[in-house]
């Protein structure tokens, strides 16, 4: 796995433009997403692979009561977003449909967080799937394949290719790391 934060500074990052964010700081080896209105986020600045890999991280919601850890990430030529602890975007077998194209978009609640409380998050994206679980309980396993993947309407596209945001709450990130994945064996 190769580290994303050196658990000391944003080098590689940068803060998220929204429109009435938080400040962003790294306090005694997190990153602080402080709350936002609505959002605050950082984003990684430097190049980031669209498919064929994992990402592992740590999040905790610090204060407040809505997402603290949400994670934009690339699937191929687009973009999608994790709303994670509180709830998951994800393809449902009845996509909705938007101007004929199935658009991969369902929130899911999935737990409801405990506040100061840090929870393992993993992502992996392949060619035909995105894949998630928290604190190793899988909650997301997705085919893509033939199916398009949008993001969320609004100012969260800032927050690609990949990136961060916690919305009207102050949220910490830690260990955030990723790996290739090694290539699909060919039959």
């Amino acid at each position: 796995m190769a580290s994303l934060f050196d658990g000391k500074s944003l080098q590689g990052w940068r803060e998220t433009a929204f429109t009435g964010r938080g400040k962003v700081r790294v306090d005694n080896g997190t990153i602080v997403l402080d709350g936002g209105s609505p959002m605050t986020g950082i984003t990684w600045a430097g190049s980031f692979p669209r498919t064929g890999y994992e990402v592992r991280f740590e999040g905790a919601r610090l204060k407040g009561g809505d997402f603290f850890a949400s994670l934009t990430f690339p699937v191929g030529d687009s973009h999608c977003t994790w709303v994670t602890a509180v709830g998951a975007e994800r393809s449902s077998d009845s996509p909705a449909w938007t101007a004929g194209t199935p658009r991969i978009m369902k929130r899911e609640r999935t737990s409801t967080s405990e506040t100061g409380r840090w929870y393992a998050f993993r992502l992996r994206v392949t060619d035909d799937r995105i894949t998630a679980w928290i604190d190793n309980q899988q909650i997301i396993n997705v085919a893509i394949t033939g199916r398009s993947v949008e993001l969320r309407f609004g100012e969260i596209k800032l927050s690609a290719p990949f990136g961060f945001a916690s919305y009207a709450t102050t949220g910490g990130l830690r260990k955030i790391e990723y790996r290739l994945l090694p290539p699909p064996a060919t039959p």
